[in-house]
C-alpha cells in the first residue's frame, strides 16, 4: 500500500520532528514540572487524543479529494511542500534571533484540575497542528495504492504516536532536560537550525519528486 522509499522518508522525518522541542513538547514538560510526572503523562495522553482528532478530521476531508482528483492531489502536494519549506525557513530565522530561544518553559503554571482534557483542548484548538497534518501527511500518501483514507490515518497515527513517545521521554527526564532547554540557548538554536534545514530539504524533495 505504501511506497517503500517514501515510507522510509516519512519515518525519518517523523522521528526528527518528534524529537524537536516544539510547543507541544514544552507544554507537556511545563505540566510535568508544575504538577509532577502523573500530570505530565495525562497531559501527553491528552495531546495524543487531540492529535488524533486532527488526523481523522484531515483524513476525512483530504482523502476524498486525493482519491478522486489527480489535479487536486498535485495541488495539495505543491502547497504542502511549500508550507514545509516555509516552516523550515521560519525555524532557521527564529534560531538566528537573539531572543528566539525563548520559546521558554512557562514558569507560572499551576497544577491542572484535569490535565488530560486540558491536553486534548490544547491540541485540538491549535490551528497549526491541523495545518501541519494537512501539509505533511499527504506528501507520503501513495495515491495509486488505493485506500487513501486508511493510508492517511495510518501515517497520521504513527506521527502522533512518535510525538507522544518523545513527550513521555521528556517527562521521564523532566528535571535535567528542563534545565538543559532553559539554560542552553545554543542547544535550542542549533536544534531549530538543523530541524529547519531538514524541513526545507524535505519540502524541496517532495515538490520535485514524482507523484504517485
Amino acid at each position: 500500500m505504501f511506497d517503500s522509499t517514501r515510507f522510509l522518508l516519512f519515518l525519518t522525518a517523523a522521528v526528527l520532528l518528534a524529537i524537536a522541542p516544539g510547543p507541544g513538547m514544552l507544554y507537556v514538560l511545563a505540566r510535568s514540572l508544575a504538577g509532577g510526572k502523573r500530570e505530565g503523562v495525562l497531559s501527553a495522553f491528552g495531546t495524543f487524543l487531540g492529535g488524533m482528532v486532527h488526523v481523522f478530521a484531515a483524513a476525512l476531508g483530504v482523502s476524498i479529494v486525493l482519491a478522486k482528483s489527480a489535479a487536486a492531489f498535485a495541488t495539495v502536494k505543491y502547497v504542502g511542500a511549500a508550507y514545509l519549506c516555509f516552516l523550515g525557513v521560519r525555524m532557521i530565522l527564529d534560531a538566528r534571533k537573539e531572543n528566539a530561544s525563548a520559546q521558554e518553559i512557562p514558569q507560572d503554571l499551576k497544577p491542572a484540575r484535569n490535565p488530560l482534557w486540558q491536553g486534548v483542548a490544547t491540541e485540538v484548538l491549535n490551528p497549526k497542528t491541523a495545518l501541519f497534518f494537512l501539509s505533511f501527511i499527504p506528501q507520503f500518501v501513495n495515491r495509486s495504492g488505493g485506500h487513501v483514507f486508511l493510508q492517511f490515518v495510518a501515517l497520521g497515527t504513527m506521527s502522533v504516536v512518535m510525538n507522544t513517545m518523545a513527550d513521555l521521554i521528556v517527562i521521564a527526564l523532566a528535571g535535567p532536560l528542563g534545565e538543559r532547554i532553559r539554560s542552553s540557548a545554543t542547544f535550542r538554536r542549533r536544534q531549530r537550525t538543523v530541524t529547519g534545514a531538514i524541513m526545507i530539504g524535505l519540502g524541496t524533495y517532495l515538490a520535485t519528486s514524482e507523484s504517485k
